[in-house]
């Protein structure tokens, strides 16, 4: 049996949850919602995180601009995602939700930006 223990980010509570793994069976506890379950189950299985970074800025007042996956991306997926990030430079003036990356390491997410930059 493998014993993992989490904390729920699903709320703000943040409850220190136990999952317990017997094969194809799995056990969760310490949660106080149902969206604790549902993380724990998703962490364990089949984690997944929002990647953040920045990118250049060709022309703009500022030289980056602050960017991250509009979805959930695979774990594993982040260092190739990150990979892709570093080789983009965009030309300003860039606004808040443009695309930056339409399909970003074959994820089918959008890479956006998350800030506005206006031409230099």
């Amino acid at each position: 049996m493998e014993v993992r223990e989490l904390i729920c980010i699903g709320c703000p509570l943040g409850c220190p949850l136990t999952v317990k793994i017997d094969g194809d069976q799995m056990d969760v506890s310490g949660n106080t919602c149902k969206r604790g379950d549902d993380y724990a189950r998703k962490e364990v299985l089949s984690p997944t995180r929002i990647v953040t970074s920045s990118v250049h800025v060709a022309g703009g007042a500022i030289e980056m601009v602050s960017v991250k996956t509009k979805e959930d991306i695979p774990k594993g997926k982040i260092f190739e995602i990150m990979d892709e990030i570093r080789q983009v430079t965009i030309p300003a003036p860039v606004a808040i939700g443009d695309v930056v990356i339409a399909d970003c390491a074959g994820t089918g997410v959008p890479v956006i930006a998350t800030k506005n930059v206006a031409k230099a």
